[in-house]
């Protein structure tokens, strides 16, 4: 097996990871903290709230694994540069949603 294909392959495993986080959130009783340390605010719908952010979830793991492709390349210099600034942007976004659709969406009204 060629380190690029062991690339690929730890890179996926990191993309399943936030699937099975999105899993794991999907059928949480609990509402899910989408911040490490951070305490979380009372929500208006736990179920709803937690399946939208296991929806989040799942979509940047796929989006974490499908930005892994370019390290299957034979000349990867440039590909593995997209896959890192595309990580990049792909988490910023992901963060703006929480922030922007998710939280304001069920976050408790005081």
């Amino acid at each position: 097996m060629t380190g690029r294909m062991i690339g690929f392959i730890s890179w996926c495993i990191g993309g399943g990871l936030l699937i099975a986080i999105g899993i794991a959130a999907y059928f949480s009783k609990k509402a899910v903290g989408f911040w490490a340390n951070a305490d979380m605010f009372e929500v208006t719908d736990v179920k709803k709230y937690n399946h939208a952010v296991a929806k989040l979830f799942c979509v940047f793991g796929l989006g974490f694994a499908l930005l892994g492709l370019p390290m299957l390349n034979e000349q990867n210099s440039l590909g593995i540069f997209l896959s890192i600034i595309g990580t990049l942007f792909e988490s910023l976004v992901v963060m703006a949603v929480y922030v922007i659709v998710i939280e304001k969406k069920y976050r408790k009204k005081l």
